[in-house]
């Protein structure tokens, strides 16, 4: 007798971040994705064929590879778009500063368990850091502290 147990797969496609009182929902996106959008940020609202013709500069992908990629960004809620006559128009629907803040948290959290002074003493041990790196963190302590008082 054989029987069969049933599974699930699950997939994780958003992170929820903590925006003021309420959670946004921001789509977990590749380093390849990552550079798109890098492109789409900077030069939005902009089209498949600049957005291809950028990457391509830039990278080794062929346009069949972006084109790719800027359907999972469009999938995933990353990218909205717009056709204008013949031309898709890409426009980002998260902001790159956002985006960044939560892959920032969520790397503290994952590697040095939110501990910031843990991530900057690893960094300064293993002379990751510059002088002028350690300065301009002086700065911002400092400035950061007369803003609380």
């Amino acid at each position: 007798m054989t029987f069969r147990i049933p599974y699930t797969i699950i997939y994780i496609t958003h992170v929820r971040i903590k925006e003021g009182s309420r959670l946004k929902a921001l789509p977990q996106i590749s380093e390849a994705e990552f550079e798109v959008m890098k492109v789409i940020w900077k030069y939005a609202p902009i089209s498949t064929n600049e957005i291809t013709d950028r990457l391509t500069q830039t990278t080794k992908w062929s346009p069949k590879t972006i084109q790719t990629l800027i359907k999972r960004l469009v999938t995933k809620g990353a990218l909205s778009y717009e056709k204008q006559s013949r031309v898709f128009v890409y426009t980002p629907l998260i902001k790159e500063k956002e985006y960044i803040g939560q892959e920032s948290h969520s790397f503290l959290e994952r590697y040095y368990n939110g501990d910031i002074t843990a991530m900057l003493s690893a960094y300064i041990e293993d002379d990751k850091l510059s002088e002028s790196d350690i300065d301009a963190l002086r700065s911002l302590l400092l400035k950061g502290t007369k803003r609380r008082n």
